[in-house]
């Protein structure tokens, strides 16, 4: 399938989202194994949304968690498969990243297994080895 740059259009209303594709979608995901249904919709709810639509159709998401000031770190950074290799993952990223309520943001954070190129062409670097520390409960 192709897409045509002009019709995509962004979004960024949480109304618009469509959960009975982003859901199942990041549960596959190899950062989304486990999570809940539930537990995504919370997590819906205290993120900043972005999605990318061909018409009514998403085709793209992406959410951020931030104090709107200091940090963000952007979180189910994805594109559908049949829309995959258009440059829609790098539309997306300028999406989240350009969010009216996150535009002054001045420090940005993510985690990817694969898609560190893309995120090199915003200035994202590789952390600092022995800078960041994570705990999971």
């Amino acid at each position: 399938m192709t897409f045509a740059a002009a019709k995509i259009e962004l979004s960024y209303e949480p109304g618009r989202m469509d959960l009975e594709m982003i859901i199942p979608v990041i549960q596959a995901s190899y950062w989304g194994k486990g999570r809940s249904a539930a537990g995504i919709r919370r997590a819906f709810q205290n993120s900043y949304l972005a999605g990318l639509f061909d018409g009514p159709r998403q085709v793209a998401f992406a959410r951020a968690v931030s104090d709107a000031t200091y940090f963000a770190y952007i979180f189910d950074l994805f594109v559908i498969p049949d829309a995959r290799g258009q440059g829609l993952g790098r539309r997306m990223t300028e999406a989240i990243l350009d969010h009216p309520d996150l535009r002054g943001v001045s420090g940005w954070m993510l985690a990817s297994r694969d898609a560190h190129d893309l995120y090199r062409k915003f200035g994202f670097a590789d952390a600092p080895p022995g800078r960041y520390m994570a705990m999971t409960r």
